[in-house]
């Protein structure tokens, strides 16, 4: 699997990168945002998503969407019916910006915010929730894996969603294990996050490699643009997240943590992705399909 992905990371053969996303929450892939951007738009890769839970706990912030969608979503028997079918519409919406080829929606119940493990994982159907991604990654021949980073201090939902991808991960031969990532969005001005692994779990422990993609990097006329214009586009996607949009602008980096559940060779693979993502590799790629002068 990691020797695909060291393959894949050379020359013409950029179109083999392959990805799966698995977060909690519609518009958790916000995190990683713009290397998803990056890889499925324009360096010719393939990024699937997962997201687990239904997203229904956001009525609460679901306002100034009351007028787009003419329902009283802030009311919670209204948001609960409501939300998971607007959530699901929207994040169809945002992986139509990012290039994301395909969603999974495994449609477990969002009980509202904890950042205790055990109670978001029972809400959820465990061992159904295993067996979709442990079939994912089986048939998916996925080179990178990307997750949230599960900070004792995140939510539940997410530490719970990444928790149950390393089991998965870790349950595949170790050959054929992709390299993971916990992701985690954050101001360039604001040190990298000391984080080894969540107490009590080792299998989150993850290596001294921390890399970083700048969504701030500069491109384009002038150099007038950056990636942060595709971070706010997703953002734009979710109109029933209001307290989400307080992130816009935010983050100019996404920071990447390797997990050491990964595959053998999975700190060279990483090294090799990231050095992909420069951009000299993205115009080289869009000038081979066409897309540039």
């Amino acid at each position: 699997m990691v020797a695909a992905a060291l393959a894949a990371s050379s020359g013409a053969a950029q179109e083999k990168l392959n990805v799966l996303a698995v977060v909690a929450h519609p518009d958790d892939e916000y995190a990683f945002s713009a290397t998803t951007y990056r890889i499925a738009r324009e360096l010719g890769g393939t990024v699937d998503e997962v997201i687990i839970s239904n997203g229904e706990a956001g009525y609460r912030y679901s306002v100034l969407a009351e007028q787009i969608y003419g329902l009283r979503l802030t009311d919670e028997p209204v948001g609960r019916a409501n939300l998971p079918e607007i959530r699901k519409q929207e994040s169809l919406a945002a992986g139509r910006i990012l290039g994301i080829r395909q969603h999974h929606f495994l449609d477990q119940k969002d009980t509202g915010y904890t950042v205790n493990v055990d109670e978001a994982e029972r809400a959820w159907d465990v061992a159904s929730v295993r067996q979709a991604l442990g079939k994912l990654l089986r048939e998916g021949d996925y080179e990178f894996v990307f997750t949230l980073l599960p900070t004792a201090d995140t939510h539940g939902h997410h530490k719970a969603a990444t928790l149950l991808t390393l089991q998965a991960v870790a349950a595949l031969p170790e050959e054929r294990r992709p390299v993971i990532f916990g992701i985690e969005p954050a101001s360039s001005g604001e040190r990298p996050r000391e984080f080894v692994e969540l107490p009590g779990s080792p299998l989150t422990r993850v290596g001294s490699d921390v890399r970083e993609f700048r969504r701030s990097q500069p491109f384009g006329f002038h150099n007038a643009l950056n990636y942060e214009i595709v971070a706010n586009w997703v953002i734009a996607s979710y109109k029933s997240q209001g307290l989400f949009q307080m992130d816009a602008g935010r983050h100019d980096i996404e920071r990447f943590w390797r997990f050491e559940a990964s595959g053998p060779g999975s700190v060279e693979a990483a090294r090799r992705l990231f050095a992909d993502l420069g951009p000299e590799r993205a115009s080289a790629s869009a000038q081979a399909a066409g897309r540039l002068p």
